[in-house]
């Protein structure tokens, strides 16, 4: 029986339709710069979210309506939400999916049970992934709502929850292996501190190190050839987290010899509570060749906190796809929605007008990039800006050919600096305006 009788799958209408349940944009066979949208965006739908998401917030319980939910935490329930998330999953037109563990499966009443209960719905999820060829674009743990987590994981002061956490890592590689998982994430979500009294900082961050060797370890021991990925975010639900925004995890993997077995998931909203845009996280993991997929939300500028909203920003989505494309798109990433319907929104038809909204966000979004990248405006800019470093003294430094001495003389000789020009921010920011009202 269907889940959402009333909604037939999502086709693509065109920018006139002002059906809410039609792509304005998404045209998931529309080719933009030799590839079609599908393949440049790889759209995911995330299941905490999606499907156990209730609307609760610390002022007042769940407001979601879900007819298919009995409420109950039982093997059988979790089994037959796989299958309403695959009806909405086709519906919506979404390759993707993904999950931590316990938004799958139910927790047992001890480790043995909870992997019993795991296995139990992989089956079924399995069983949907063959019968809709929806694929699985990450698995992760939930290594943060237990209570035994309450002071980390992977950095807990408790040797044996570092025990049970590697326990719960070991089995869900195993079934995001068997699903055929493109990618697996770790988010340190108590990975981190709240008071530096109580915290042996470096021995946190050399334990955490090991855990991920020994999640390399393990993945090369069972075959596991998916990208490992690592999520930046500063606080929440700590004070401080270790992997706080891109840079920090950069010089993590680096310090830990990890930098070669893992790329990072960029997620909008911590970028902003890190004090940085999406354009600046996604840039730096681009150009630290570690772009490796992102979590495509948006958060509340009036509000400090993750709030996880639908991105259907324009500018938003079309700095995004800029930088997704100057670093040579996702490879086995995709644009993975971590985003919840408002709590005021809580009918089961809002799950696709939100998952619509985000999707023709994100596919005008690359429309908009690849005119900006094609007319070639922006890029002509930055070159004849940095024209000083391809020939004469700056070609000289960048290979490496001249030191401190060497630069003293060349300024001594010259007298002066040449005089600088100007960055045109304003008139580069009305350029980029007009690729907005042109797609």
């Amino acid at each position: 029986m269907s889940a959402f009788p009333d909604i037939d799958t999502i086709q693509y209408e065109g920018p006139d339709s002002d059906n809410p349940l039609a792509f304005r944009w998404y045209n998931p066979d529309e080719i933009v710069e030799g590839k079609t949208m599908k393949d440049h965006l790889r759209f995911s739908i995330v299941y905490w979210h999606t499907f156990r998401g209730t609307g609760s917030d610390p002022f007042g319980p769940g407001t979601a309506v879900r007819p298919w939910d009995d409420g109950s935490d039982s093997v059988d329930n979790a089994r037959n939400r796989v299958r309403v998330a695959f009806e909405l999953f086709e519906k919506l037109q979404a390759p993707y999916y993904a999950f931590h563990d316990r938004d799958v499966s139910p927790e047992g009443s001890d480790l043995a049970e909870s992997h019993k209960n795991f296995d139990a719905v992989a089956e079924v999820l399995k069983e949907e992934q063959q019968r809709s060829g929806v694929k699985l674009l990450w698995g992760t743990c939930n290594l943060f709502s237990h209570p035994r987590y309450m002071h980390g994981a992977a950095t807990s002061c408790n040797a044996d929850v570092f025990a049970y956490a590697a326990s719960e890592v070991k089995k869900c590689l195993e079934i995001t292996n068997e699903l055929g998982g493109e990618n697996y994430v770790f988010w340190g979500g108590r990975e981190g501190y709240q008071n530096l009294y109580n915290t042996d900082m470096k021995r946190e961050l050399d334990n955490l190190g090991r855990f991920l060797h020994m999640a390399v370890d393990y993945a090369k021991k069972i075959g596991f050839e998916g990208q490992f990925l690592i999520e930046p975010k500063p606080k929440e639900p700590t004070k401080h987290q270790y992997d706080s925004d891109a840079a920090a995890c950069m010089n993590f993997l680096r310090a830990y010899d990890l930098e070669d077995h893992f790329k990072l998931n960029i997620e909008t909203n911590h970028a902003t509570l890190a004090g940085h845009t999406m354009m600046h996280e996604l840039d730096y993991a681009g150009g630290q060749g570690a772009l490796g997929s992102i979590d495509a939300n948006t958060g509340d500028l009036l509000l400090g906190w993750d709030t996880d909203q639908f991105p259907t920003d324009y500018y938003l989505t079309a700095q995004t796809m800029l930088m997704i494309l100057k670093h040579g798109g996702l490879g086995s990433g995709g644009v993975n929605f971590d985003a919840k319907v408002r709590r005021e929104s809580f009918e089961p038809v809002d799950l696709f007008y939100a998952h619509i909204g985000g999707m023709d966000a994100f596919a005008k979004g690359l429309k908009i990039a690849a005119a900006v990248r094609a007319d070639k405006k922006l890029e002509q800019f930055v070159s004849e800006r940095y024209a000083s470093w391809d020939s004469g003294i700056g070609a000289k430094i960048e290979a490496g050919k001249v030191g401190l001495e060497e630069l003293q003389q060349y300024m001594l000789d010259k007298g002066n600096s040449d005089p600088n020009t100007s960055g045109r921010q304003e008139m580069l920011e009305a350029v980029f305006n007009r690729y907005i009202d042109r797609v």
